[in-house]
């Protein structure tokens, strides 16, 4: 990796940052999504070290690589990266992606396609300018698991797939106007910890408690990959959270369920069965993101800082 600059699109979605390459990135040599990740892991991992680490990232900046579709049908392919590694799917990262592309002239309204780590994406651009993301098949695998924790106690919790692994629980650490973040950080890694026992792919936790707008069902505190929490909803974890809701009954198919994030701001999620036996739905996701930088990402030889601080 020897480029001297390469642009970048940033954007948030309710909240939490993406930042896109859009031109000099990687030279892409493989003929599938894996054989591109693993190039990404193996050859590119300067670009996700210097793009989302500081000095010109932060441990929230979620970043994404734009690769060429294997499937006909893809606009894309895109393979998303945070501080510590690489993302299987990413809700708000995708709702960006597609702002991002809007920006460019590339997509206009309808339907579009993506492949993802996990599994193809189906997204609609609508005319009020939020993003609808028809995410990967999503179950819940195990159900109200007794978790033992280090510092609060034995909390029961679900473990579910939306595209990453969730452990899901509720808590009364969110029913206040303003949770204390460090007791949220503390106990969803403890959560992530216990719950590994269960199933060793757990990488995030997501808290619930009651939201604030009168209009929204729950409101949601994300634990991601690399110990920071995430601003949105999150996407995959309110996919998560519907396959919950689905195999439970609380939720019916096609039934919207509003989704705050930590800071508000809500997503809005509905579900339809794939297989009612294996509790497998298929989640749609709808959010809204803001451009807000379009820049060049500049890397110095002579800058100890080239690849971003570790």
């Amino acid at each position: 990796m020897n480029p001297k600059s390469f642009r970048v699109i940033d954007s948030h979605t309710a909240g939490e940052p993406t930042r896109v390459i859009v031109e000099n990135g990687p030279q892409w040599k493989g003929s599938t999504i894996q054989d591109r990740l693993n190039e990404a892991k193996q050859h590119h991992d300067g670009y996700r070290r210097a793009l989302v680490n500081e000095p010109r990232g932060s441990e929230v900046m979620v970043g994404a690589h734009l690769v060429p579709p294997t499937d006909a049908d893809c606009v894309a392919g895109v393979i998303f990266f945070n501080n510590v590694g690489y993302l299987g799917m990413c809700g708000h990262g995708m709702i960006g992606v597609v702002e991002t592309l809007r920006y460019l002239g590339q997509l206009g309204p309808g339907q579009h396609k993506f492949e993802t780590v996990a599994g193809i994406v189906t997204t609609h651009v609508l005319h009020d300018g939020s993003v609808e993301i028809g995410n990967v098949p999503s179950y819940r695998s195990h159900t109200r698991v007794p978790l033992q924790t280090e510092n609060y106690g034995i909390v029961k919790a679900d473990i579910a797939y939306g595209g990453n692994w969730f452990c899901l629980a509720k808590s009364d650490l969110m029913n206040v106007p303003n949770p204390d973040k460090a007791e949220l950080l503390k106990l969803s890694h403890e959560l992530v910890s216990a719950s590994r026992a269960y199933e060793p792919r757990v990488d995030h936790a997501e808290l619930f408690g009651a939201p604030v707008r009168p209009e929204s069902h729950s409101r949601n505190f994300v634990l991601c990959p690399g110990a920071m929490y995430d601003r949105s909803p999150c996407g995959t974890g309110t996919s998560a959270k519907l396959a919950c809701l689905a195999a439970d009954g609380e939720l019916s198919e096609g039934e919207n369920w509003i989704q705050e994030g930590i800071l508000g701001i809500p997503f809005v999620g509905r579900f339809q069965w794939l297989d009612r036996d294996k509790g497998l739905v298929s989640p749609t996701i709808v959010g809204r993101a803001f451009v807000n930088a379009d820049t060049s990402v500049i890397l110095n030889a002579d800058d100890p800082f080239q690849w971003g601080i570790s």
